[in-house]
């Protein structure tokens, strides 16, 4: 029972620090801001986070929620490059709503320098747990190319969405994250579809 308390208390925390990221700015928003937001303790802070810094690896956290979030609202009998095209409609929306472009240029950026975990990369996500079942039950179903493995068609497409967020990052979050994706991803996934 402790544990699910503590992942409640983490999970508020990650909450708070977006929420209040997305509205005053990373710069701007405190630990203390955190803390109070969150109706946590400066001890319980402190023992899921060295500092406001090491939340920025918790982005993929909210993603994951909603990555679950969406699981649940999935018709399984959906084709799997249709259900792969609705999970990146549906994050890439999120991002365009709830996530600066700003926050996500510092996750990737830290990313690329960190000597510690790569949250984007964990393939014990939810994440990537979910895309692994869609493709492997595509493929099963005939639906995607089964002459490539199911790791490999997760990992371009993850790669592709990485570019994606990447590249709007890069032009300053000028356009919709999602209509470019919603562009480009299937043109992705045309090639792993079964002719």
């Amino acid at each position: 029972m402790p544990r699910k308390s503590g992942r409640n208390t983490k999970g508020r925390i990650v909450s708070a620090a977006w929420k209040l990221f997305y509205e005053q700015g990373y710069d701007e928003t405190t630990v203390e801001d955190i803390i109070f937001e969150s109706g946590t303790s400066k001890g319980s802070f402190y023992h899921y986070f060295e500092g406001k810094d090491a939340l920025l690896g918790s982005l993929s956290m909210i993603f994951d929620e909603k990555y679950e979030e969406l699981a649940g609202t999935m018709d399984p009998e959906t084709d799997a490059a249709e259900a792969l095209l609705y999970l990146n409609r549906e994050l890439f929306s999120m991002i365009d709503n709830s996530v600066s472009m700003e926050l996500l240029a510092r996750l990737l950026s830290s990313q690329l320098v960190t000597r510690g975990e790569r949250h984007l990369l964990d393939r014990n996500r939810t994440y990537f747990k979910l895309l692994h079942r869609i493709v492997k039950r595509g493929q099963e179903r005939d639906e995607l190319r089964g002459d490539v493995s199911a790791n490999e068609i997760v990992s371009a497409y993850a790669m592709f969405e990485r570019a994606l967020m990447y590249d709007w990052c890069l032009n300053h979050g000028s356009y919709a994250l999602s209509k470019y994706a919603a562009e480009m991803m299937p043109l992705l996934l045309e090639g792993y579809r079964v002719k």
